[in-house]
């Protein structure tokens, strides 16, 4: 799988041999929603896709003032690949943006910034490849319920897997009573494993878009599904985590269900993670692998790694990104919050993955999910990473333990650091922490990121009663 177009004129001998009627030109926003702009390929010319697509800048969230909202999407043609979902033959270009007031890259576009950290990588000599390989987890729900106002909140999600069905009487069948249960959702077999059938429809319409499927699963939770697939250099692999989605909403969508990569959906059970596993190349050669050394890393991995953890808490804004992803970073539910690596031990918040030699030698940080841009998510690892080779930075550990089992004040007394609790916490520190960042992200990026943040996430979740400070403070 993999590329179906190269160039332009590949481009319109696939429309033609496919009988496309329409073009589907995708960008990104600062929070890793896909946008679109849909034209009769007839209206498309070679000059359209070298010079770019004019659009309204000013109408997507934290971009362009209105009196200077005129942009350009710069398609890339190589990403296209026919949708799968529509109902006329539609292609789908992923576009970067550009500034056509200050003739470049639009410094506010996420993969124009992810193009921005490779070049960067190069430029500084440290390699000339970076791989990149996240697992993104997510669940499907029956039916989810959402509402907000001054004197009520709250949400209902269900699924026939959840364990609160097992009393459930249901209109026109019997109830099953083959549940996974809370954390009992690894592995299990039919009719226990409900999705089976799903996983492998989304499994299949990922290969048709490009994608190279590799294996899928029930996860954990009641609910909770993994689809693997094959690493990429950092684009591509960004790329790939939105095409990921879309598949998988859409097949959900299609099949009468509701899939969300929200970080921790269900209070009491496992949250979506999105492990992302990292390794630098260069002339053809793995940077990160030293045979005979701990998990095979060597010291490039380990400054790596060290930077990673230095900055962890500005980097925790970027790749954890909502309120609730700190919901999910708890100990007990797998997703580690411990800065330290371990060789296999899922507890740690860096993971070295089994594997032989050379070509599988990388590491795994587990503490990402999918509320991130994957492109600001891996650029910030990467630049992280980078600054930590720069410095020499050297990552706490290893410790092979269950850092899970460390009492709060065991971690203090071994000074371990520990990612933010909060939203907050990270923002806050990447308006003190952002120079690793820079040529990449710049000033103006990091300053509406973290504007944007705090008034579209932090501030209205920590001005919103709870239903549990309901339970525990009402009759205080």
């Amino acid at each position: 799988m993999g590329k179906f177009v190269n160039n332009i004129e590949e481009f319109f001998a696939f429309c033609k041999d496919n009988e496309v009627e329409f073009v589907d030109f995708r960008f990104t926003d600062i929070k890793g929603a896909w946008h679109h702009i849909t034209y009769r390929l007839g209206a498309i010319d070679e000059g359209m896709l070298e010079n770019g697509i004019p659009f309204d800048g000013s109408s997507v969230d934290a971009w362009q003032p209105i009196e200077k909202s005129d942009m350009i999407l710069k398609p890339d043609v190589p990403t296209a690949f026919l949708d799968p979902f529509t109902a006329d033959p539609t292609i789908v270009v992923i576009c970067d943006v550009f500034d056509i007031y200050k003739g470049q890259p639009y410094e506010k576009c996420p993969r124009s910034i992810a193009k921005k950290a490779l070049q960067y990588m190069k430029e500084q000599g440290i390699a000339d490849e970076a791989y990149f390989g996240p697992e993104n987890e997510f669940f499907i729900f029956d039916n989810v319920r959402i509402w907000t106002g001054i004197n009520r909140s709250g949400y209902e999600v269900d699924s026939d897997e959840g364990e609160w069905s097992y009393d459930k009487n249901y209109e026109d069948m019997p109830n099953i009573g083959h549940r996974p249960g809370t954390k009992g959702g690894y592995f299990p077999t039919m009719p226990t494993d409900s999705m089976v059938d799903l996983r492998a429809e989304m499994m299949q319409v990922m290969e048709e878009i490009g994608l190279e499927v590799v294996l899928g699963h029930h996860e954990v939770a009641q609910a909770q599904g993994e689809i693997g697939i094959k690493f990429g250099n950092l684009i591509e692999a960004a790329d790939n985590v939105q095409k990921y989605k879309y598949v998988v909403k859409m097949v959900a969508h299609l099949n009468g269900k509701t899939a969300t990569f929200m970080p921790k959906p269900l209070y009491g059970d496992n949250g979506n993670g999105m492990h992302v596993h990292q390794s630098l190349w260069k002339d053809g050669k793995n940077l990160f692998y030293k045979e005979g050394e701990y998990g095979n890393l060597s010291e490039t991995a380990l400054h790596y790694l060290g930077g990673v953890f230095k900055h962890a808490h500005a980097v925790a804004s970027l790749t954890n990104a909502t309120t609730n992803s700190y919901k999910r970073l708890i100990p007990g539910f797998e997703a580690p919050s411990i800065l330290t690596y371990s060789s296999q031990n899922r507890s740690a918040a860096c993971r070295i993955p089994y594997g032989a030699g050379e070509m599988a030698t990388r590491i795994e940080t587990r503490f990402p999910d999918s509320s991130a841009c994957p492109y600001l998510a891996f650029s910030a690892l990467l630049m992280a990473g980078i600054d930590g080779i720069k410095n020499k930075y050297e990552p706490v550990g290893p410790m092979d333990i269950d850092l899970f089992e460390l009492t709060l004040d065991e971690i203090r007394e071994k000074n371990i650091p520990q990612m933010p609790h909060t939203l907050r916490e990270g923002l806050e520190a990447l308006i003190k922490d952002h120079d690793f960042l820079q040529p990449v992200f710049t000033e103006l990026f990091v300053d509406t990121y973290q504007h944007y943040k705090f008034e579209t996430q932090v501030w209205p979740d920590e001005a919103r009663p709870t239903a549990f400070e309901f339970s525990s403070t009402y009759s205080c």
